[in-house]
C-alpha cells in the first residue's frame, strides 16, 4: 500500500504537473510497480524524483523523463516498438501497458538475463527481449512504428532511421559523453522531421553506431 501511494505521488507531483498530459501515458505511470525495477536496497527511493543505480554502471532514468519520452513517441494499442537499452526494463514495461508489442535490445548480459526473468514473473508476455548491440537495430522485425533509445548518443544512428515505419517516431538522447539534447524524430514521406525536447543526461550509448567501448 505504501508504494502505491507513492506511485500515486509520483505521477501527480513529478510528471502531470509538469506537463505529460497523454492519459495512456500517466496511467501506465500509474501502475508499473517502478520499485521492483530497483534493487532491495533501493525500494523506498524508487518513486523519487531522480534516476538511481541498477548495477553495470547504469541507471533506471527518472521518472519524469520516462514519461516524456514515452508520450514524445505518441503511441498507440496497435503500435510496434523497439527500445534500445532495455536496461532495468521499467521503460519497456511502461511501453508494454501501451503499445501492442515492445522489442527490447540490452548488450549487457547481467541486465539482459535478470530483466527477462524480471519481465516473466511480472506477466509482461508482450515484451520481447534480445541479447544484442542495440545500436544496429533489429532488422528481422522493422519497420516499427516507434523506436526509443535509452541512452546518449553521438548522433542519430541512420540504422535505426531506417528502421522507423512511414509515420514512425523515434525519441533519442544525442550529444556528448557527460550532456544531450532528446530529440524527436518523426519520418514521413518528404523525409525525417527533428524537435528538440530539452537538455536531459544519460548513460552513453556503446556500440558500433554509438560510442566506442574502451
Amino acid at each position: 500500500m505504501k508504494f502505491d501511494r507513492l506511485r500515486q505521488e509520483m505521477v501527480d507531483k513529478q510528471i502531470a504537473a509538469r506537463g505529460v498530459t497523454d492519459p495512456a501515458v500517466l496511467a501506465a505511470m500509474r501502475t508499473v510497480p517502478r520499485h521492483l525495477f530497483v534493487s532491495e536496497a533501493l525500494m523506498d527511493q524508487a518513486y523519487s524524483d531522480f534516476p538511481l543505480p541498477i548495477g553495470e554502471q547504469q541507471t533506471i532514468s527518472q521518472p519524469y523523463i520516462v514519461a516524456e519520452m514515452t508520450q514524445a513517441l505518441q503511441l498507440t494499442p496497435d503500435d510496434r516498438v523497439l527500445e534500445i537499452g532495455t536496461g532495468s526494463g521499467y521503460q519497456a514495461a511502461v511501453l508494454a501497458q501501451i503499445a501492442y508489442r515492445v522489442y527490447t535490445i540490452e548488450r549487457i548480459y547481467n541486465l539482459y538475463t535478470r530483466t527477462r526473468k524480471l519481465f516473466d514473473q511480472l506477466g509482461y508476455h508482450n515484451i520481447v527481449t534480445r541479447y544484442s548491440d542495440g545500436t544496429t537495430g533489429w532488422k528481422d522485425e522493422s519497420p516499427f512504428d516507434a523506436i526509443i533509445v535509452t541512452a546518449g548518443a553521438p548522433e542519430v544512428p541512420r540504422v535505426l532511421v531506417d528502421q522507423l515505419a512511414l509515420g514512425g517516431r523515434m525519441v533519442i538522447p544525442v550529444g556528448n559523453q557527460y550532456a544531450q539534447e532528446l530529440v524527436q524524430l518523426v519520418r514521413d514521406e518528404k523525409g525525417v522531421r527533428q524537435t528538440d525536447l530539452g537538455g536531459c543526461r544519460f548513460v552513453k550509448l556503446v556500440g558500433e553506431h554509438g560510442w566506442k567501448e574502451i
